[in-house]
């Protein structure tokens, strides 16, 4: 039996704020469910005050003791619970993990070096120790480190092997050298692993300690040893692309699921998609919107940031409701300019626009199933969910060629009358491009007949974790 360890600072249904906690909630379960009991699967993540105490009251007590970080002495507590045959293990500490949110706090580095840190000293405390320690983002990027230069010599860590996932380049764990043994515990040998261009990069030393390096798409594999998207990580990554591959992620087919999903007005399926309209009917009723099934409607769920692309749909937004009869649907939070300009176009066009400055789980799927066209023009995107999502509930995406949207999203035509594709594409950053794209989109949905089997085809694209988890599987046996 092979036994996995994934390492990671959120993890749904417990804590998460993104796509990080979304992959840890989905693929140790995935990877269980395909393999059975030729695989140990096991998680560790933080303790954080927001875990619910419904899933507090599953939990079984493991064990406790002291972890040394630096000059300090702090208290590890460690609880277990067991979901869908994957043990998930919490670590227990409330002076840094009760803190209200899971990032942002100005002691993040300490914090998350000491959960690295007593992810590896619970092993003798739960007699388990691991074959595989597959660690995600610089927020557990030291457990790769603290490894390699603390445990390689003590028995039971000798011969356990690394994987390191970079979910998004921009967040490194950049922090001040003066601060390597006060706050990290590392004496000045340590210096060569971590020092990047003058800082301590966390990410930098998981990089060079782990045995092997992964991205969660083939193509950000590559994008990610390119100046213009490695934020400055370009040259360590090229040095390392011997160890370094792109494995995309897959989405949880039970949670968006459009055939059960209790939360959509009407349920349906890729071989019956007429519930569909009855959800754009709910969602416009929902919203005060005019009730049109012959609109079409477009959505956007994104934090509202320049590099998911929201400068594009900014550049054509006034254009694109001046020239086309359709209604827009727009859900998410970010900065204040783009936050502003969706109120303005709103407020502009309030019987086809409503811009929902919020974030809201249940109503996104709600979203998700209303839509005919979901817009995803991202700058860069590592993976992406979205575009999984929404072809899911049949919102067939507009993405631009970069990251996983290349690898998912293959753009539209027709051949000798057969479908090609499962959405619309663009290659270059451009608004006009992205124009043109919303142009084709809305020529097809005006072909009730084409528009309908390109929703059943998209739909029927698999994006489950299956493949996936198959990838992953033969990453470990290989190590």
């Amino acid at each position: 039996m092979k036994k996995i360890l994934y390492v990671g600072s959120e993890c749904m249904p417990f804590a998460a704020t993104g796509g990080l906690g979304d992959v840890m909630g989905s693929l140790p379960a995935s990877l269980k469910e395909k393999y059975g009991d030729e695989y140990d699967v096991r998680v560790a993540m933080p303790l954080y005050d927001s875990v619910n105490d419904s899933w507090r009251s599953q939990m079984k007590f493991e064990a406790n003791f002291t972890v040394r970080l630096g000059w300090r002495e702090q208290y590890c507590g460690v609880f277990s619970l067991v979901k869908d045959n994957v043990t998930y293990y919490f670590i227990d500490n409330e002076f840094y993990f009760k803190r209200g949110c899971l990032y942002g706090q100005y002691d993040d580095g300490e914090r998350f070096a000491f959960f690295s840190l007593a992810v590896l000293e619970m092993f003798p405390h739960i007699g388990f120790y691991p074959d595989v320690i597959h660690a995600n983002d610089w927020q557990s990027a030291l457990t790769v480190v603290y490894l390699n230069t603390q445990f390689r010599n003590v028995w039971g860590y000798t011969y356990i092997k690394t994987v390191f996932t970079i979910h998004n380049i921009e967040y490194q764990g950049k922090y001040d050298m003066y601060i390597l043994g006060d706050v990290f515990g590392m004496d000045e040998r340590n210096v060569p692993l971590l020092e990047w261009r003058g800082c301590l990069n966390l990410m930098k030393g998981a990089v060079e300690c782990a045995d092997r390096v992964t991205t969660v798409s083939p193509r950000y594999a590559q994008e990610i040893q390119w100046a213009e998207y490695a934020h400055g990580l370009e040259d360590l990554l090229s040095g390392v692309s011997f160890k370094l591959s792109g494995i995309l992620n897959g989405i949880d087919y039970n949670y968006y699921n459009p055939h059960e999903d209790s939360e959509i007005a009407k349920n349906y399926m890729w071989r019956s998609i007429k519930g569909k309209a009855a959800c754009k009917t709910a969602l416009q009723e929902e919203l005060g919107l005019p009730v049109r099934e012959d609109v079409p409607m477009f959505s956007i769920i994104s934090r509202l940031v320049s590099h998911k692309g929201t400068d594009l749909v900014k550049a054509v937004g006034f254009r694109m409701m001046a020239e086309h009869d359709c209604q827009l649907v727009v859900l998410g939070t970010g900065e204040a300019q783009y936050e502003e300009f969706f109120r303005a176009l709103e407020r502009e066009y309030p019987d086809r626009v409503r811009a929902l400055i919020k974030y809201d789980r249940n109503l996104s799927k709600r979203i998700y199933a209303a839509s005919d066209f979901f817009i995803m023009p991202s700058k860069s995107e590592p993976c992406g969910l979205s575009q999984m999502i929404c072809s899911r509930y049949g919102a067939v995406p507009i993405v631009r060629e970069t990251g996983g949207l290349y690898d998912s999203i293959k753009g539209y035509w027709v051949c000798d009358g057969e479908i090609r594709g499962n959405g619309f594409t663009f290659a270059n950053y451009n608004a006009d491009e992205l124009y043109d794209r919303i142009g084709a989109a809305l020529a097809v949905y005006e072909d009730g007949t084409a528009m309908k089997k390109l929703q059943q085809k998209v739909m029927k694209t698999d994006f489950s974790w299956s493949a996936s988890a198959c990838q992953y599987a033969e990453l470990y046996n290989n190590l």
